[in-house]
């Protein structure tokens, strides 16, 4: 199994704990913009290569995954309601953080503006959760811990007032899986 992806990205990193925590053989590639646009329909990370299959979203990936491992995935609606509320911000804060990169004042939009006021109410919501405190934890949470250490650590978000998350990252941070696909700094 080849799982083809950067260090840093969040959707990536979550695949990666998951293929760790499934005790699966993979190889990760590592793969920068112009490799995978050119190995990619997408253009984007990660995409995972097993035998015949071939697969370019993370969500799908992780399907595959605990499906291969015989592992639980979004059992109910309220875990997929989750992991999706948690990629929508994640989507707006990794878009915001680009456009910012490429120049794009976003305070001056309208657009990104309504993208910053979703990634502030989502946060409120996600502070508002009973999450776990120690492993097993579920796709939601670890999508939500991948989001919350890759958004501190590309400053998009400040979760200082945030008790209950700092509390949720400082405790996943202790697990091996988390800990060990800590992007470089």
């Amino acid at each position: 199994m080849k799982l083809y992806g950067s260090y840093t990205s969040p959707f990536v990193r979550h695949c990666r704990i998951a293929l760790m925590e499934s005790g699966q053989d993979f190889e990760f590639i590592e793969t920068d913009q112009a490799s995978s646009a050119l190995l990619s329909p997408t253009q984007r990370v990660p995409f995972l290569q097993h035998g015949d299959t071939f697969l370019t979203d993370s969500s799908a990936i992780l399907f595959y995954i605990r499906q291969q491992a015989g592992q639980p995935y979004l059992g109910t609606p309220a875990e997929l309601d989750l992991f999706c509320m948690v990629n929508t911000a994640l989507d707006s804060t990794v878009n915001l953080f680009f456009l910012e990169k490429d120049g794009v004042d976003i305070n001056s939009v309208a657009y990104t503006q309504r993208q910053a006021a979703r990634i502030d109410s989502s946060l409120a919501q996600f502070e508002l959760l009973t999450l776990s405190d120690s492993a097993p934890y579920t796709d939601p949470e670890l999508r939500l811990a991948c989001y919350l250490d890759w958004g501190v650590f590309r400053n998009r978000i400040n979760i200082d007032k945030c008790s209950n998350l700092k509390g949720f990252l400082s405790g996943i941070a202790k697990y091996a899986p988390f800990a060990n696909t800590k992007p470089p700094q």
